[in-house]
């Protein structure tokens, strides 16, 4: 009878380590899940804020290119008497300049220094 009786005990003590192991991996299941979620939201988050900072940096060059063209313009018209052609002419060199700033930050148009040291190290190279 007392190993009846400690068979029964065996099956109730291994019952409740069972339902904890199994409570244990549903809950770990759960927390994986949340912590994908979280870091999905975090990546998305920090891509769209350094997609919004590189637009204020490229925007910011470009509209800093066409003030100073028209700054110098207005002077210019000032000192020299020659009231819309100074601006409309450093107008259009500061929009240029505005974009040829916007195009180096992105890397389509390369700085003539590093475009030389380029050339330089391939010549190095085949020699």
């Amino acid at each position: 009878m007392s190993s009846q009786n400690g068979d029964h005990n065996d099956r109730m003590a291994g019952s409740p380590q069972a339902g904890l192991s199994e409570r244990r991996a549903q809950l770990n299941r759960k927390l994986d899940d949340i912590k994908a979620v979280e870091e999905k939201t975090a990546r998305k988050s920090q891509s769209s804020s350094s997609g919004y900072a590189q637009a204020m940096k490229l925007s910011s060059e470009f509209i800093a290119g066409v003030l100073v063209g028209a700054g110098i313009g207005w002077v210019a018209d000032e000192w020299l008497g020659t009231s819309p052609f100074g601006l409309i002419v450093f107008l259009l060199l500061g929009f240029a300049a505005g974009v040829l700033n916007v195009l180096r930050s992105v890397g389509v148009v390369e700085q003539q220094d590093a475009k030389i040291q380029r050339e330089k190290d391939a010549r190095d190279d085949r020699s």
